[in-house]
C-alpha cells in the first residue's frame, strides 16, 4: 500500500505558552515529517507571533518552542513567516521595522521572516493542505 506524500502550510495563531495551539502544532509538524510529508510554511498569526519573539525566556526546565521552531525549520527547510501586522501590535519586531519606528532593538528570532496576509495565501494555494493551530 503506497501513501502519498504531501505538502503542508500550519497556520499557527496559538501563543508560544499559555494555550496548547502552539505546542500541538509543532507535535503535528514533527508527526507529518515523520512520515515522509513536507512543510513548506509555517505562518504565525495573531497571538501565534510571540512564537517568534526571541527575546521570550522559559524556565530552565521548560521546553523552548522558540528554539524549537528553528531547529524545526532547520531541519524541514520550511519558511517561517510571521504576519507583520499581528506582530508590530503585540511588539515583536525585526530589525526593519524597529529601524523605522525608532526602536532600541528588534527581537524577532532568527529564521522568522516578517511577511504579509499574502505570504499566507501563496502558502495555502502552492501546498496540500493547510491546517491551523
Amino acid at each position: 500500500m503506497s501513501t502519498q506524500n504531501l505538502t503542508y502550510c500550519l497556520l499557527v495563531t496559538g501563543p508560544a505558552y499559555g494555550t496548547q495551539q502552539a505546542s500541538s502544532a509543532y507535535q503535528f509538524a514533527n508527526a507529518l515529517l515523520e512520515e515522509g510529508h513536507s512543510l513548506k510554511t509555517l505562518f504565525f498569526y495573531s497571538e501565534g507571533v510571540s512564537n517568534a519573539n526571541a527575546f521570550t525566556s522559559p524556565a530552565n526546565d521548560e521546553f523552548n518552542l522558540i528554539k524549537a521552531w528553528q531547529q524545526l525549520a532547520k531541519k524541514s527547510g520550511c519558511e517561517m513567516h510571521i504576519c507583520v501586522s499581528a506582530a508590530l501590535r503585540r511588539g515583536v519586531t525585526d530589525k526593519e521595522q524597529a529601524d523605522i519606528l525608532s526602536l532600541i532593538a528588534s527581537n524577532i528570532g532568527d529564521g522568522f521572516i516578517m511577511s504579509g496576509l499574502g505570504s499566507l495565501a501563496e502558502a495555502m494555494i502552492t501546498t496540500d493542505r493547510t491546517i491551523r493551530f
